[in-house]
This record gives C-alpha cells, sequence and structure tokens, in this order.
C-alpha cells in the first residue's frame, strides 16, 4: 500500500514535532506502510532484511539490540565495520523466512516492500504478525510509491529526504532512544542543505546526468534511475536534468535512447554485490569506454563520470554523504 503526498507530508509533520523527543510511552501504536503496528515495549532483538535498516539501526547507537543481518550491497560503513563483525549475517541477498523466525526478534526491519511486504519474497507482514512479531518497512519505500507496479515500484512524486528522516525519527521513538533520533536528523539535515548550497553556486543551467545502476549483461540495456528516486532527487537539488524520464524507480533503458540524450555526466554505482556481471564497477568504466555507442557521449569523452556507492543510490541515510560527492564533483567539470 502506497502513501499519496498528502499522507507522507502529514506523518512527516507528525514525526517531527517536538513531542517524539520525550521518552517513549508504550503500548505504542503506529501507522507503517498502510499497517498498524503495536509495540508493548521496546523491542530487544531485532532482525534487519536491508542495508539501510541495519544502519540506521547502528547510527542509533543499537547496534546490540540486532541479532542478525541481510541483504547488503556493500560493505558496511567505516564506523561501524567492528560492530558489524560479531552480528551474524543470515544472507547477503534475500534470507528466508525461517532464517528470520529462527533468531526470534522483536522487530524485523524491512527496507523493502518487495522483502516484507503483500507479495514479499522472504514473506508477508502477515506471516510475522501470526508468529508474533511485529514488522516495520522504512517508510521511504513506501511514501508516495506504488510497489505494485515496476520491478522497483513506481514513485507518484519525488523522492524527499523527510522519509528518510521519518524512518530514523520513528525507529528511534519505537526503541526510546528519540533524542538520538533528532540529534541524528539535526545532523544530516545541515549536511544536505550545505550540499546543495554548494552546487547552487555553480548556477548550472543546461546540465545533465544519468545514473546507471547495473545491468543484467554487460550488453543489455542498463538499469538506471528514473526521475523521482533518490537520485532524480539529487539532480534536482543540484542543478542537474535526468535524461531518464520514467517514474519507475529503476528502469530499463537502451544505451541508444541515453546515447542520444548525451548527458554531461553519468554516475556509476560501486557495489561489493556480484549478482550482474555489471555489479563490478572496473566492468562499467571498460564498457563506457569501448562500447561503440555509449563511448560517443560526450561524458566518457570528456571523464566526467562520478563513482558513486551504489547504497547511496537507493532510499537510506548515506543518500546525504552521496550528494556530498556529487556537489564537490561537478566544479570540476566545467559545466554551463
Amino acid at each position: 500500500m502506497s502513501y499519496t503526498s498528502l499522507t507522507a507530508a502529514l506523518l512527516g509533520a507528525a514525526l517531527f514535532a517536538p513531542v517524539v523527543q520525550a521518552q517513549t510511552s508504550y503500548p505504542l501504536t503506529i501507522e507503517n506502510c498502510g499497517v498498524q503496528v503495536t509495540f508493548d515495549a521496546a523491542p530487544e532483538t531485532a532482525v534487519t532484511v536491508g542495508q539501510a535498516g541495519t544502519e540506521v539501526l547502528y547510527a542509533l547507537g543499537l547496534g546490540d539490540k540486532v541479532a542478525g543481518t541481510s541483504v547488503w550491497f556493500t560493505e558496511v560503513l567505516p564506523e561501524y565495520a567492528a560492530l558489524n563483525a560479531d552480528i551474524e549475517r543470515l544472507a547477503d541477498n534475500d534470507p528466508s523466512f525461517e532464517s528470520v523466525v529462527d533468531k526470534r526478534p522483536d522487530i524485523v526491519v524491512a527496507q523493502y516492500e518487495w522483502h516484507i511486504g503483500p507479495q514479499g519474497i522472504v514473506a508477508t507482514r502477515e506471516q510475522f504478525t501470526d508468529l508474533g512479531i511485529p514488522t516495520y518497512v522504512l517508510p521511504a519505500d513506501c511514501w508516495a510509491k506504488d510497489n505494485s507496479t515496476g520491478s522497483d515500484g513506481t514513485r507518484l512524486a519525488m523522492f524527499e529526504m523527510d522519509s528518510i528522516y521519518a524512518g530514523v525519527t520513528q525507529l528511534a521513538q519505537i526503541f526510546d532512544v528519540s533524542e538520538k533520533g533528532a540529534a541524528m536528523v539535526a545532523d544530516l539535515k545541515a549536511r544536505e542543505a550545505a550540499a546543495i548550497e554548494k552546487a547552487t553556486a555553480l548556477d548550472l543551467q543546461d546540465a545533465s546526468a544519468v545514473f546507471w545502476f547495473s545491468s543484467t549483461e554487460m550488453d543489455i540495456d542498463p538499469y538506471v534511475a528514473g526521475r523521482k528516486g533518490p537520485p532524480g532527487y539529487m539532480m534536482e537539488k543540484l542543478g542537474l536534468r535526468n535524461v531518464v524520464e520514467s517514474d519507475e524507480e529503476w528502469p530499463v533503458v537502451s544505451w541508444e535512447s541515453i546515447a542520444r540524450a548525451n548527458p554531461s555526466v553519468i554516475v556509476v554505482a560501486e557495489m561489493d554485490r556480484r549478482r550482474f556481471e555489471a555489479d563490478d564497477v572496473e566492468k562499467k568504466l571498460e564498457f563506457l569506454r569501448t562500447d561503440p555507442v555509449a563511448s560517443q557521449m560526450d561524458a566518457v569523452k570528456n571523464n566526467r563520470i562520478v563513482i558513486l556507492n551504489a547504497h547511496s543510490m537507493d532510499p537510506s541515510i548515506r543518500n546525504v554523504t552521496a550528494l556530498e560527492t556529487l556537489a564537490g564533483a561537478l566544479p570540476e567539470f566545467d559545466l554551463q
């Protein structure tokens, strides 16, 4: 179930009200991606299905509550490497329902509805509820987004960082660490504003970009960022026009179409995952240099290529770091 823009705005306003910084009163009932979830006390154990949720819990100082993790795109943030090394990884990719349940968690935190949702490939939320296990899906995956269409869902409105801040705030409330959540959100907001200000000073008029996440085969059309997901938000804030016009999260677009659009900048994802050949960033770069179509783009000829951590292209607290990286790279490209 997806939120409308109005619902998202109302949720954001409610989450950021001063009351959330108070000590949490239990039982706590929240609405999460259209599902009512009740917590009788702060969870003592958690399992995460998705790197974004894992890193939020670590950042909130809740690593000791995490009994198992799964769905990893890249290495954990360096500051959490030692902590993460001592926590069981149930799977690099999709965990089984049984492996999650075997940890007997007080909460399962999911990054995507396609893992835990109406057609969840791990399980539905009802399957966990039947076992007395509450689930929480990060709001960014259902905030003005329809997950019933497109391989990764379709955005109904532009991605907002408020959806990330909402997830941080609400998880902090669930675990009764609201003050930590408020401080974390304040820091992220300040960094976001500074990066946008830096890029705005460039006053770009006709610069464009494409974000390449991966491809199932090197010679097959790539998965690139649609215009309303986190990369679309970054491009809009930094004064770049997205050459991809689809509202799907990661549509497949031909290299011929991308080359005709001739983006000023190409942003490529770097990841540790090796599900597809093009997950390897070095193979991406080699393709851009040697493919008879892609190699003719101005961005390739002039080496206007930015490498970003793949996880920072999906909704996560890393979006702010990606924004900072792009804002720092653009001045070197002499764009108009």
